[in-house]
């Protein structure tokens, strides 16, 4: 349809034709470094939240680190729409196809559209939901207008991560990264100022991120206003037809059940958790965010690595798709090894970040870490598999991995320990290991049998070189 006026400029021509074509080592730095760094900044930026909300209290930081589960468990529509429907503009991009790009570009934001709707509709229940979440009593005097003002932040999120995965399918990631450098320094100074300087509660963290989620709409809102652009957005490029849509919701709905049941199953462990006090809880998410340090970077790769291979699939360039593959499990692998002994070496120090002086929290901080960390490097294979799998679009494939890191490999074993152990809150680093170390195992398995089931199909007759 050439009235949508789908016309690829000369910059997005340049960098499809290097992401087709050139070095992969070069391809896999340019476009997954700039993620790898927005990642690792978001996550700093996270932690140092952390650290602000332990000056109001330790209930603070427990309240904050359960209903962020809660809230992820929302931000998955939003998640497993962007990655699904970035896989497939990524590969309509690679196959030369600008209206179609246009088209599910367009759709993508749609459908966005219509789930914040539903998910503002939750506000004025927000408490009775926390109370549905197993959310304790202490939590819900805590955190319910937090959670209540997180709900608009999350919305704004559905958009501004659809708009990150159409920018990455693109190729601008350095873009994402100055912008998302911006917000969250907005963000962190809004935290300090509201809690250090008005000596603010809770709800004002949740404050501080909705208005830089706010900011980073503004910048995506006007980015995406070129109508001309296949990247732009357009009300008569909305389609909800079989070809433009179908795909997309294919590839997204087992990443959103999948990000929705792996948040579900974190919050069911941190309800477990609660059987040994809320602080256990707040140690619980200290750790997570700890360890998710090397996880954040090499989740970072996984992202550049799955659009490079999405591109590639849509070229028809299967034996390049694997090369992006396996120099992306290559670099997690080296992340995880660096990272676990920088973290196991400064143990003592970092945990005491967090602890706001009180002593038998940093014990308990580190009795949870020190499990959890080791599982670091079958982490970051995983995330490469993950790049391939959804690359590929096997999200039922993801889902199974990642259903089977939570409802097999964590609630029942934290189950058993707690019913069959006197480990106490060490339980709780205890069942991170065992999972994170044995999906790890599993994700080597799939990936073997995937990449056999890919040279099977695709490169018997490819001439391509890798």
């Amino acid at each position: 349809m050439a009235e949508l006026k789908a016309n690829l400029s000369e910059k997005d021509r340049r960098f499809r034709e290097f992401a087709l074509n050139g070095n992969m080592w070069r391809v896999v730095a340019a476009i997954s470094v700039p993620l790898m760094a927005y990642q690792g900044f978001m996550h700093l930026f996270k932690i140092l939240d952390t650290i602000i909300a332990s000056h109001i209290s330790t209930e603070a930081v427990s309240s904050i680190a359960y209903i962020s589960q809660i809230s992820y468990l929302i931000s998955a529509v939003g998640t497993g729409l962007s990655i699904g429907g970035g896989m497939k503009i990524s590969e309509a991009y690679g196959a030369g196809d600008y209206t179609l790009v246009k088209k599910r570009v367009s759709s993508l934001y749609a459908v966005c559209g219509i789930m914040g709707i539903l998910v503002l509709l939750i506000i004025p229940f927000a408490e009775s939901f926390l109370r549905l979440n197993g959310t304790t009593e202490a939590m819900i005097v805590e955190g319910t207008a937090y959670f209540a003002v997180e709900l608009g932040a999350i919305v704004l999120n559905f958009f501004n991560s659809v708009y990150i995965a159409v920018e990455r399918a693109r190729g601008n990631s350095r873009l994402i990264l100055y912008l998302n450098v911006l917000v969250l320094v907005i963000k962190l100074g809004l935290t300090a100022v509201f809690v250090y300087i008005l000596e603010g509660g809770v709800v004002t963290i949740a404050a501080a991120t909705l208005i830089s989620q706010l900011v980073f709409f503004g910048f995506a809102l006007k980015n995406m206003s070129n109508k001309e652009s296949p990247f732009g957005f357009s009300l008569s490029a909305i389609s909800f037809t079989k070809s433009v849509s179908a795909p997309i919701v294919k590839t997204s709905l087992p990443a959103v059940v999948e990000r929705a049941a792996f948040a579900y199953g974190k919050l069911i462990v941190n309800s477990m958790c609660t059987l040994y006090g809320d602080a256990t809880v707040g140690a619980l998410g200290i750790s997570n965010n700890i360890d998710g340090i090397p996880t954040s970077l090499q989740n970072g790769f996984q992202e550049g690595g799955s659009s490079i291979i999405s591109q590639n699939i849509g070229a028809g360039k299967h034996k390049r798709a694997l090369d992006a593959f396996f120099k992306t499990l290559i670099i997690n692998i080296a992340i995880g090894i660096v990272f676990t002994i920088i973290i196991v070496t400064y143990l003592d120090p970092v945990c005491g970040l967090f602890a706001g002086g009180d002593e038998s929290f940093r014990l308990l901080i580190k009795d949870v870490t020190k499990y959890e960390i080791l599982g670091m490097i079958t982490l970051g294979i995983n995330a490469a598999v993950m790049a391939l799998l959804y690359g590929y679009g096997y999200t039922k494939l993801t889902l199974v991995l990642n259903a089977a890191r939570i409802f097999v490999f964590r609630v029942p074993v934290l189950w058993y320990l707690q019913n069959f152990t006197d480990y106490g809150s060490e339980s709780a680093g205890i069942v991170m290991l065992v999972s994170n170390v044995s999906v790890g195992v599993l994700s080597v398995i799939a990936a073997i049998f995937t990449v056999q089931r890919i040279k099977k199909k695709y490169l018997s007759d490819e001439s391509g070189e890798m």
